[in-house]
């Protein structure tokens, strides 16, 4: 039995659909958007529905952007002749916090998983291998993330560049910064191995 409303019941199971969000999250986010105003709760669902109709996929990396080509594709600072590819939307963020990477991007939107039904049709790798035909094109950084999947989209997507004469690097994986080796699992630590380099 709830002891809830009808429609806050509708609104908490809503909330719950999104990612990492639990039943007492929802509940909280859901009593906290009846808190807001008439004019705030307008405001929240306007931000969303205008992230619906305006975003779409960059024609170029698939980032998502209002504007096509993406800001980053577009910017004459940016080193067109660097691809940097990754899994998700998100990484760009990542890799953007950093301010050192001038290069530009391709977002694969997922990775190569058998077990999952996800193969390399599944990702935008022919867009990724179209880009390579201009010449411009020095160098690919692989920096899918450091799970199988992402290691097994790396090696594929190597094998197909390599033969385009296109420099392919991977980044490197290891013990974060502040990290102790008596906690550091062995495949970490084997990657951080055989990523170490002389100082």
């Amino acid at each position: 039995m709830s002891y809830y409303a009808p429609s806050i019941e509708k609104l908490i199971e809503s909330f719950e659909r999104l990612p990492s969000i639990g039943h007492k999250t929802a509940v909280r986010l859901a009593f906290h958007m009846l808190d807001l105003s008439k004019e705030e709760t307008e405001e929240f669902i306007n931000s969303i529905k205008e992230a619906k109709e305006k975003l779409k996929y960059c024609s170029t990396c698939f980032n998502i952007t209002d504007v096509d080509p993406c800001p980053i594709c577009s910017s004459p600072k940016r080193d067109q002749s660097i691809i940097c590819v990754v899994e998700d939307v998100r990484d760009i963020m990542a890799m953007e916090r950093t301010h050192e990477y001038k290069g530009v991007y391709h977002v694969l939107h997922g990775t190569i998983s058998p077990m999952n039904g996800i193969g390399p049709d599944d990702i935008k790798i022919k867009e990724l291998l179209a880009r390579l035909q201009n010449n411009e094109i020095k160098e690919v950084i692989i920096a899918t993330n450091p799970r199988v999947e992402g290691e097994a989209t790396s090696i594929y997507l190597s094998k197909l560049i390599k033969p385009l004469g296109i420099k392919v690097t991977r980044i490197a994986h290891g013990i974060p910064v502040g990290g102790d080796l008596e906690y550091t699992d062995e495949i970490t630590l084997m990657k951080a191995m055989e990523g170490r380099r002389e100082i």
